[in-house]
């Protein structure tokens, strides 16, 4: 293995002319704006940063791994500018693929051919707008003494990048076109001296100008080793043994780059990058990860041993996850709808593994299109409705002996044509966490305060509701009202009955669902006006669905009414959480 040295111009010259490439076990950009611009003020302070592995690949090769381009225009709100994009390497004889520094590799080239596109500060983060294109600019003149970097490199939009009697911002990629120190001592003459900036100033400009240039055209500061082993498989060992301390490469990424680099049919790193965009679009949306899809893989494949681990990543598991792809990826997408059905998304903060004894179901039984609406599979959704919400109350699955026993159970089970909910149960009382609740466990829900979304006991007590519509958890009590001290004392409130209101306003028993547009119209009505309104024969069929007690919903009568519906949702929920569901 040969050790070499180039400069970050030869560098970033070979990746802009297709020289040099990414292999498909390497993850994507995780830096951010701030360690980009911290890797270049290293390189201006002469610090060292590491030494690279390159891997020179011959034609013979090129077929055995898929390679990418290196990212050049990065946005955080766009994933096509999230991911890189696969190379074509027709007509290529040899190429260069980096084993070790494609995160400083990336930065470089960001830094000084392209872009970085993060959200505004405030700004929603579905609004494209928020997330304007900057690029890499250096402040020429000295920054403030309390910087802890000696140079002051920042992303800026063109309408931010302006000069005053502390910067002058110097556009870095432009150093790229100075290929001799004539140009820098020309530039800085035009742009610096003959302005109105002090000689301290000007001496500093000078340097930090001249600096650049020697840093990105003259040193040798791309340190690198080459492989050239043909061997793909001692290639693999080295970028694991590089790869697997669990500071430079997440374990999901190393699991990833085995199933990329063994996959022989499909574009493992593409596919489930793409599948994890596409299932977190589902309903109003989700935040699975690619761990969650790996661990997934290893259930519904049936492998005995399901750690998350390398050794379970040998070649025979992963082909025979790539021959199972398409009914893996039916299975877990069904789950999620279904999931989404029941009226759970991204902000309910769910455990993902009990997605996973559904989807494993769902493959057992062939992924019948449609299983989240139609009619024919409603008693098998309600049974796992009901397993699902009890297991999200109990805090998801602890670990893979209960994961390995439901999928064995279900196994068993899924020839009989439903869901094996009794079973189930047993196997969670057998590990320590029984789905029954107890009477006092049932208070404790009722003593929380939901300040997030209470979904898993709001499914319980709205089983009519059809979660595929739009719902919102309301405050029968308004909030904003509820958290009013003056307010409040308008209506003859106590302090000692204020400070209760304000304790008990998230309490589950001032929380009711209700449809979008008649949340929209209710707005920050007080209650009793509220109901005020409603027809007789509508408002008793809504006292009736929302567990209303015979009180006036007046703020005098706030505790009242609280203990009093609290009273009607204990029974509720007993009624369902405290016995066997079956």
């Amino acid at each position: 293995m040969a050790f070499q040295q180039m400069s970050v111009r030869k560098a970033i010259t070979e990746i802009d002319e297709k020289r040099i490439f990414l292999p498909s076990i390497q993850r994507e950009l995780v830096w951010n704006a701030e360690q980009i611009t911290k890797l270049f003020d290293s390189l201006m302070c002469d610090y060292p940063i590491s030494s690279f592995l390159f891997w020179e690949v011959k034609k013979d090769g090129l077929n055995k791994f898929n390679f990418y381009e290196f990212l050049r225009e990065y946005s955080e709100f766009d994933n096509k500018d999230k991911h890189n994009q696969k190379a074509d390497l027709k007509g290529k004889d040899r190429i260069t693929a980096v084993l070790d520094g494609q995160q400083r590799l990336t930065a470089l080239n960001i830094g000084l051919k392209g872009s970085f596109a993060y959200r505004e500060p405030h700004k929603q983060r579905g609004n494209p707008n928020a997330y304007p294109k900057r690029k890499l600019y250096l402040n020429l003149l000295p920054p403030a003494e309390d910087s802890e970097c000696k140079y002051e490199f920042e992303f800026l939009t063109e309408k931010g990048c302006k000069n005053d009697d502390t910067h002058y911002w110097f556009l870095v990629g432009d150093i790229l076109n100075m290929g001799d120190i004539e140009a820098v001592t020309d530039y800085f003459l035009t742009n610096i001296q003959n302005k109105h900036y002090s000689d301290e100033q000007c001496k500093f400009a000078n340097k930090a100008l001249s600096r650049l240039h020697k840093i990105i055209h003259v040193s040798e500061v791309i340190n690198f080793y080459l492989e050239e082993s043909d061997s793909l498989d001692k290639v693999l060992q080295i970028f694991i043994r590089i790869n697997s301390g669990g500071v430079k490469l997440s374990y999901s990424d190393l699991l990833l780059s085995m199933a990329t680099a063994q996959w022989d049919k499909l574009d493992a790193r593409e596919i489930i990058h793409n599948f994890v965009d596409e299932i977190n679009r589902i309903g109003s949306r989700f935040n699975v990860t690619k761990d969650f899809i790996l661990k997934a893989c290893l259930v519904l494949c049936d492998f005995s041993d399901i750690a998350f681990k390398v050794d379970n990543f040998k070649r025979e598991n992963v082909l025979k996850i790539q021959n199972e792809w398409e009914s893996i990826a039916d299975a877990i997408r069904g789950a999620v709808k279904l999931v989404a059905s029941f009226g759970f998304s991204r902000d309910n903060n769910l455990p993902y593994n009990l997605f996973i004894p559904i989807a494993y179901y769902l493959k057992r039984i062939g992924s019948p299109s449609g299983f989240d609406s139609k009619s024919a599979t409603l008693e098998d959704r309600n049974r796992i409705k009901k397993w699902f919400i009890r297991s999200l109350l109990r805090g998801g699955l602890r670990n893979d002996t209960p994961l390995r026993q439901m999928r064995e159970t279900i196994r068993e089970c899924s020839a009989d044509g439903h869901f094996p909910l009794k079973e189930l149960i047993e196997v969670s009382k057998k590990n320590g966490y029984a789905l029954v609740f107890t009477e006092d466990e049932v208070n404790n829900m009722l003593d929380k305060q939901y300040r997030d979304k209470p979904m898993d006991v709001m499914s319980i007590l709205y089983p009519w509701v059809d979660m595929k519509n739009h719902f919102h958890i309301d405050h029968m009590y308004p909030q904003s009202k509820m958290s009013s001290s003056k307010y409040l004392k308008e209506r003859g409130l106590s302090d000692e009955e204020i400070k209760f209101a304000k304790e008990n306003c998230n309490n589950l028993g001032n929380l009711q669902l209700l449809g979008e547009c008649e949340n929209i119209e209710k707005n920050n009505c007080d209650f009793d006006e509220w109901l005020r309104k409603m027809p007789a024969e509508v408002l008793a069929d809504y006292k009736s669905k929302n567990l209303i007690p015979d009180i006036e919903p007046t703020y005098a009568n706030f505790q009242q009414f609280l203990e009093a519906r609290k009273k009607l949702i204990f029974e509720k929920l007993k009624k369902e959480l405290s016995s066997n569901p079956e």
